[in-house]
C-alpha cells in the first residue's frame, strides 16, 4: 500500500508528443465519419428489454420559408374600407377586389363594416396600397351572411385577388391574413398562422349584441385577427383567398381564434346580392322556441324547436305543421335550437323545396314545403 501511494504521488506524466496528437486527431475524425454513416442524424437509438441496441431511421424534412411572393399576389387587391355617417367615420375594416369586368370592379367585405353607412347620409370609401382613396357604391349586403359587395370603376383598381378553395384546404395548412388592424394606422398588416379548424359553427349576435340569434359556419385560423381585419382575405400558402375574415373570439384566456367565412359561401352570398336577391330571405311562417328539458323528456327527443304558432297561408301551414310540433331537422341540418333552424333556413333560397323532420304525438314525421319570401 505504501509503494502504491508513493507511485501516485511521485511518478511524472509523460507527454504523448506531436506525432501522438496528430494520430489522435485523425483517429477521432475517422471515428466520427464511421459513426455518422452508421447512425445518421435522423437515427433514433434505443435499448430493448433483452439489452440489444436497436436503431430506427426517421425521414424528417423541416422547411420554413417566407411567404413574400404569395403575399404579393393579393396585396394590391386588398383595400382599407372606411364607412361614414353624417360626415364622420363610424367604422373601418378591410376588403379585397374579387371580380372585375370591362366597366366595374367588385369588392368583398363584411356587412358589419359598412352597415352604419347604409343611410341617406352614409358614404363608403376604399383606399388602395398606393394611398389613393375613392368613394364606392354599396351594391348590397346581408346582415345574417355578414357579406357586403361594393363596386368601383374598373380603371381605379390595381389588382384582382385570385380565389382558391376552402374545401381543398386541410387543417394545419399555412394561412395568412391581410388587413387594417386598429384602423388605418397599420393598414395592410400581414399575419401568418395555420388553418386551425374547418366547419366550425359559431354562435353570433346580429340584431342585438346581448342576444345570440344566429350561427355561422366558418374556418378557424390562429393568424392574428384584430379589430379592422374584418372583411379582409384569409389566404392559403399560394396567395389564393379561401375565406373572408369576419370575427374573432374576444375573451380572457383566449388567443389566436379568428374566423372567416369560406370563400365558396361568400361568393354564393355575393352573387345573390349582385343579382338583386341578397335581401330576399326565405320564410317558414311560424313562431318557435327552444324546447325545455321537460318537453324533451315528454317527447323523448334530445333537442329541437317547438312550434308555438303557425301563420295561416304560410308554407309551414301548407306543409301541415301545427302548434306543438317539434322540428328536429331542416333538410340535412339538425335544428337543436332556434338559431340553428334560422341558420339552416337561410342557406336556402326563396322557392326552394325543403324537407322538414318533426315529432308529433311521439312519432317522427316528415313534410316538404316550398319556401316563400319573408315579409318586410
Amino acid at each position: 500500500m505504501n509503494d502504491l501511494n508513493i507511485d501516485f504521488k511521485t511518478k511524472k506524466k509523460k507527454g504523448i508528443g506531436i506525432g501522438g496528437l496528430v494520430l489522435a486527431f485523425f483517429v477521432g475524425l475517422l471515428s466520427m465519419f464511421l459513426i455518422s454513416n452508421a447512425y445518421p442524424l435522423n437515427t433514433i437509438l434505443y435499448k430493448t428489454e433483452d439489452g440489444k441496441i436497436v436503431y430506427e431511421t426517421k425521414s424528417v424534412t423541416v422547411t420554413d420559408v417566407g411567404i413574400a411572393e404569395s403575399v404579393k399576389k393579393v396585396y394590391d387587391a386588398s383595400v382599407v374600407v372606411t364607412a361614414y355617417k353624417d360626415g364622420k367615420i363610424t367604422s373601418t375594416g378591410t376588403g379585397f377586389v374579387f371580380k372585375k369586368d370591362k366597366n366595374l370592379a367588385y369588392i368583398l367585405t363584411n356587412h358589419h363594416v359598412i352597415s352604419s353607412a347604409l343611410t341617406t347620409s352614409g358614404k363608403v370609401f376604399v383606399t388602395f396600397t398606393d394611398d389613393t382613396t375613392h368613394e364606392v357604391t354599396v351594391v348590397g349586403s346581408n346582415q345574417y351572411d355578414d357579406i357586403a359587395v361594393l363596386s368601383i370603376e374598373a380603371s381605379k383598381v390595381k389588382s384582382v385577388a385570385k380565389l382558391g378553395s376552402s374545401e381543398k384546404a386541410e387543417v394545419g395548412d399555412t394561412t395568412f391574413v391581410i388587413g387594417a388592424p386598429m384602423g388605418t394606422v397599420y393598414s395592410w398588416t400581414v399575419t401568418r398562422g395555420i388553418l386551425s379548424g374547418k366547419d366550425r359553427l359559431v354562435e353570433v349576435s346580429v340584431a342585438n349584441k346581448n342576444v345570440v340569434d344566429y350561427v355561422m359556419r366558418v374556418l378557424q385560423t390562429d393568424a392574428a385577427v384584430n379589430s379592422g381585419n374584418s372583411g379582409g382575405p384569409l389566404c392559403n400558402i399560394n396567395g389564393e383567398v379561401i375565406g373572408v375574415v369576419s370575427l374573432k373570439v374576444i375573451s380572457s384566456g383566449v388567443e389566436g381564434m379568428g374566423f372567416a367565412i369560406p370563400i365558396e359561401e361568400a361568393l354564393q352570398y355575393a352573387n345573390k346580392i349582385m343579382s338583386g336577391q341578397g335581401n330576399k330571405l326565405p320564410y317558414l311562417g311560424l313562431s318557435m322556441g327552444d324546447i325545455t328539458a321537460d318537453i324533451a323528456n315528454k317527447y323523448n327527443v334530445s333537442s329541437g324547436v317547438i312550434v308555438r304558432f303557425v301563420e295561416s297561408g304560410s308554407c309551414a301551414d301548407e306543409g301541415g305543421l301545427k302548434k306543438g310540433d317539434i322540428i328536429t331537422k331542416l333538410g340535412n341540418t339538425k335544428t337543436k335550437s332556434t338559431i340553428y333552424l334560422r341558420y339552416a333556413l337561410y342557406r336556402y333560397n326563396v322557392g326552394d323545396k325543403v324537407e322538414i323532420t318533426f315529432y308529433r304525438d311521439n312519432k317522427e314525421m316528415k313534410t316538404e314545403v316550398i319556401l316563400k319570401e319573408a315579409k318586410n
